[in-house]
């Protein structure tokens, strides 16, 4: 590729981890290559951004608010009985109307960082506003399994998998009419009014579509072999193989020394960091492993490891707050998952079969993926039971498809030179576009 022109990138991202990680990776690529990268972000992750010597903007009039603290800004939350009424709540309060407040901030940072593209995840909800404002292109990084809708596969968030046949076909085109009529429609719409105050056309289809369709091009995290078929793929997506937490590459190495020499096989094991209920999938799994000839390595995200440690005090269990995958993984067997994308990306880049246990907060999309395509179990469930972690282990540890399947799709990853594809289609996309026109008219109300 030819050495490009310095190009002023804003970067901005929602408020959680696996938001924001993805984007980091490239947005250090950028930087390294002489481009004039900013980002807009909480306080929550401002630190991080500087540490990687990249300016940053603070939230002015956008809520603080991140996934860990939602029940606290939005005190009568828990009044949602019920995982969709909660969903919509969120997609309301923690979304939709986040993003006037985002575009507002962002419009007057404009003013003093002339930026030349938005990158943004795919769920920051002011892309749509901000492109709209100030005619400024916008690139999403696709964080998640593709979201939008297909006429070849079933409704996104239900975490199914291709139909095999004509019935299974007709079922899922119902289930699209219901999800974008019934179940979505509220929230749709609430979207759709929220655009139309800003000139901004009404999406088509389900709410998931409107972040495809608002936006110049979608840099997705993956390959086409970690995705279902679709014949109507949108022409903006672009595979870019896995988006990597830059913070990876410098933290601290693990060590397991001695201890693999004495023990037959090593389970990693994670829920993630926003997921702080241990007894979901840390506790069964080290109930079922405890003092055996299994080597249990285990991070909490933070959450309770000095109790864990004291609970389960045997010589083949390690409880960590944190610990760097890229050095655990090439050690281990298997790796026991709630199916967050970052790691399920990461397993596949290190040839790792998996055992998934996820359903919300999108990861039953993710586990349905992983095991439609043969890289581990997906037990389908939040909180499987000890007997079904340890059967699902054992299978995964003796069935080698699930590795050669892993091994397969990991090639395919590292076909894909990720951080230098990602520049190379935001410049072509810079170079297709006519020389923007400043355009500052669009106004935003926070009322």
């Amino acid at each position: 590729m030819q050495p490009q022109e310095r190009k002023k990138i804003l970067f901005a991202n929602m408020a959680a981890d696996g938001h924001f990680n993805p984007l980091t990776g490239i947005a250090a690529w950028l930087r390294d290559q002489g481009h004039d990268v900013r980002w807009y972000t909480s306080k929550f992750y401002e630190e991080k951004i500087q540490r990687m010597n990249i300016p940053t903007y603070r939230y002015k009039r956008a809520l603080e608010v991140s996934a860990e603290n939602m029940d606290e800004v939005f005190p009568d939350r828990e009044e949602n009985k019920g995982k969709l009424a909660k969903l919509k709540y969120d997609m309301k309060n923690f979304f939709i109307l986040r993003g006037p407040e985002f575009a507002e901030d962002i419009k007057e940072i404009y003013e003093e960082f002339a930026f030349d593209v938005l990158v943004a995840d795919i769920l920051f909800v002011g892309a749509p506003l901000v492109r709209e404002a100030l005619n400024v292109p916008t690139v999403i990084i696709g964080v998640c399994p593709l979201m939008e809708s297909s006429r070849d596969l079933p409704p996104t968030g239900m975490g199914m998998v291709p139909a095999s046949n004509f019935l299974g076909r007709v079922q899922h085109q119902l289930l699209r009419w219901f999800a974008r009529k019934v179940i979505f429609k509220e929230v749709g719409d609430f979207m759709n009014e929220v655009y139309a105050r800003y000139g901004i056309a009404p999406v088509k289809g389900v709410l998931f579509d409107g972040w495809m369709q608002k936006s110049d091009l979608l840099l997705q995290s993956g390959v086409p072999g970690f995705e279902f078929k679709r014949s109507d793929m949108n022409p903006n997506v672009r595979f870019v193989g896995a988006l990597l937490p830059e913070h990876l590459k410098q933290a601290k190495p693990f060590k397991l020394g001695y201890k693999l020499a004495h023990y037959n096989k090593v389970i990693l094991v994670t829920q993630g960091t926003a997921e702080r209920d241990v007894e979901k999938l840390l506790v069964p799994v080290l109930e079922a492993y405890k003092n055996t000839r299994y080597l249990v390595v285990a991070t909490t995200g933070g959450s309770r490891t000095q109790e864990l440690r004291e609970r389960y005090p045997f010589d083949n269990i390690i409880v960590e707050d944190f610990i760097n995958f890229n050095e655990i993984m090439p050690l281990a067997d298997v790796y026991v998952t709630n199916g967050g994308y970052g790691g399920v990306m990461l397993a596949i880049h290190h040839g790792l079969p998996m055992v998934l246990a996820g359903i919300h907060e999108g990861k039953s999309e993710i586990t349905a993926r992983a095991g439609y395509f043969g890289l581990g179990v997906n037990l389908r469930t939040e909180t499987p039971s000890v007997s079904q972690l340890r059967g699902a282990v054992e299978k995964v540890l003796k069935e080698e498809t699930y590795r050669t399947n892993v091994a397969k799709l990991g090639a395919e990853f590292a076909a894909y030179d990720t951080n230098r594809l990602c520049e190379q289609h935001i410049m072509e996309l810079l170079d297709s576009r006519a020389p923007k026109v400043r355009r500052l008219s669009g106004q935003f109300s926070l009322s």
